[in-house]
């Protein structure tokens, strides 16, 4: 998976960096989970996880290219402040299939 940023633009009045990304994932086969995108974000931006949201993500049909918007706050509490709270959910962690696991067979 290698992400390009394609521009990068700072918005003062909300206190974030806002990023558009291209991702080639020829090596991956399929298209990346959000959460995968959002860590090699947070690496490339050197900012911390709690901080990166992505907003947009999909992939161009017929291609193994995708193209994306996200969002780095300045500090996580600006962020739960402006985000909608289905961008949040979004850009949690997936469910630990442990879990389900032992309350399928309570």
């Amino acid at each position: 998976m290698q992400i390009k940023i394609i521009s990068e633009t700072y918005n003062p009045l909300l206190k974030r960096k806002e990023i558009t990304f291209e991702i080639n994932h020829t090596q991956t086969g399929g298209t990346p989970s959000r959460f995968e995108v959002r860590k090699a974000l947070a690496q490339i931006a050197k900012a911390d996880l709690d901080r990166v949201y992505i907003r947009k993500f999909e992939t161009k049909t017929g291609t193994m290219t995708a193209v994306g918007t996200a969002n780095i706050y300045d500090a996580v509490e600006q962020a739960k402040l402006v985000e909608p709270k289905y961008i949040i959910l979004r850009n949690q962690p997936p469910e630990k299939p442990k879990e389900e696991e032992g309350e399928e067979s309570k």
